[in-house]
């Protein structure tokens, strides 16, 4: 995968990412409604966030090969 491509997948995960932190956070701020999707949203976040921790990985591992 390019640079250019590894950033925009960055991009894209870190929007996805803070769409998921804002809907954890709606959720937490609903408690005690909808208690039931915690275990839910907090796995979509969590992965979401474990995809863009390694794509910012890749992203400076491709930079510092190219440097």
């Amino acid at each position: 995968m390019s640079i250019e491509e590894l950033e925009a997948k960055v991009k894209k995960l870190s929007m996805r990412s803070t769409t998921a932190k804002m809907n954890l956070h709606d959720l937490s701020e609903e408690l005690p409604t909808d208690w039931e999707k915690i275990p839910e949203v907090a796995a979509e976040t969590f992965e979401v966030f474990k995809e863009l921790a390694a794509a910012r990985k890749a992203l400076k591992e491709a930079k510092k090969a190219t440097a």
